[in-house]
This record gives C-alpha cells, sequence and structure tokens, in this order.
C-alpha cells in the first residue's frame, strides 16, 4: 500500500478541521457545505477510507506513528467480505437442459 506524505496528510487534515469549523458556525450557508464535503472527499481518498470521520482518525493517527506501524495497524483490522457468497449448485455440477431433447 502506498502511503502519502506526512505533510500532505497534515495539511489536508488542517483544511478539513477548518472547514468543519466554518460548516458548524454556518450550517445554512450551501458553498461552505460544499467546500467541506469536497475536504472530506479529499481526505478520503488519501486515507483510502469510506468516511470523512473514518478518514480524520486515520489521518491524526497516521500522524503520530511512524507509516510501518500504520501500515501494520491496517494490516491487522478484520476486513469483511466485499463478495456475496454463490447461490446454488457448483457449476460443475449444474445440469444443462437443450432444448428439443
Amino acid at each position: 500500500m502506498l502511503l502519502p506524505a506526512k505533510s500532505e496528510v497534515a495539511r489536508q487534515l488542517r483544511r478539513y478541521r477548518a472547514w468543519e469549523r466554518a460548516m458548524l458556525a454556518a450550517p445554512a450557508d450551501r458553498t461552505v457545505r460544499a467546500t467541506f464535503e469536497d475536504t472530506g472527499y479529499t481526505l478520503c481518498v488519501l486515507m483510502g477510507k469510506r468516511c470523512a470521520r473514518e478518514a480524520a482518525d486515520a489521518a491524526e493517527r497516521f500522524l503520530r506513528i511512524t507509516p510501518a506501524a500504520y501500515l501494520q495497524e491496517q494490516d491487522e483490522r478484520p476486513r469483511t467480505a466485499s463478495v456475496s457468497p454463490r447461490r446454488g449448485p457448483p457449476r460443475s455440477r449444474r445440469r444443462r437442459f437443450h432444448a428439443g431433447r
């Protein structure tokens, strides 16, 4: 897994937190909300997470520890299966019916 530069993570995390404060101060402002959501998305992509809060937490952990320790921590986390199990008999045992027979 490639890791981003710590300076870039720190910069994006500062930007995310600043826009988070601005969004909380003016929740009705659509421009502020859109920019906050954009910074959250950038942080998600940078940290490889699906949720902006998870990405912010991951960025804070990444900045606190060494890159090797961060990678080891990520490898130890349980992963959920993204592919649902197939239903039905295995392909080799399926019967095929041909029309007209």
